[in-house]
């Protein structure tokens, strides 16, 4: 069935479910898994880029919020190489064959470029769950891989869990309703 399968992760709670979801494949299907960490400004948690145009004036200024970004950039870098080092430990120790790439760049590119030249068969990613106007002026990367994948393309859906007293409310207020 699934021999290769390329994993698009991030460093949110979906990035999680994404990878649990694709070791589940991998150990029915005997496949391989490439986790993938792309750098993108979109990623939540992205360190946002200096504004340059206003510090002409000063240049001073605008070399020290440089260093500032470089850092935070690096920090962030050195966190996602982190990410994909422990899912990595993990499948490995299920008995998954794993190896990780981080690369930088637009993430529904990328993610398509790496799933062609790894020869993925599926590639299992998450969804933000962006509509409407949000989707329009941000796009959405599923949608991108969806209509530009080489392969089957399998999107993880973040499962949202009722807190226990939202439950308690819900069946108390549907037990009123008689």
């Amino acid at each position: 069935m699934f021999k290769k399968i390329l994993v698009a992760l991030d460093r949110s709670e979906m990035g999680q479910q994404v990878f649990e979801e694709a070791l589940s494949l991998a150990k029915l299907t005997q496949a391989s898994l490439m986790l993938l960490h792309v750098l993108s400004p979109e990623e939540e948690g992205s360190p946002y880029g200096p504004m340059l145009s206003n510090f002409d004036y000063y240049p001073g200024l605008s070399h020290q919020t440089f260093e500032v970004y470089q850092k935070q950039w690096d920090t962030f870098k050195n966190q996602g190489i982190q990410m994909l080092q422990s899912f990595c430990v993990k499948s490995n120790t299920a008995g998954v064959t794993t190896e990780f790439t981080q690369n930088v760049g637009n993430p529904g590119r990328i993610i398509c470029d790496l799933a062609r030249t790894y020869g993925a068969d599926l590639i299992v990613m998450g969804r933000r769950g962006h509509s409407g106007l949000m989707e329009l002026f941000l796009g959405s990367v599923s949608n991108y891989v969806l209509h530009h994948a080489a392969c089957s393309v399998h999107i993880v859906h973040l499962s949202v869990t009722p807190k226990k007293d939202e439950l308690v409310q819900e069946t108390t207020s549907n037990l009123s309703i008689n």
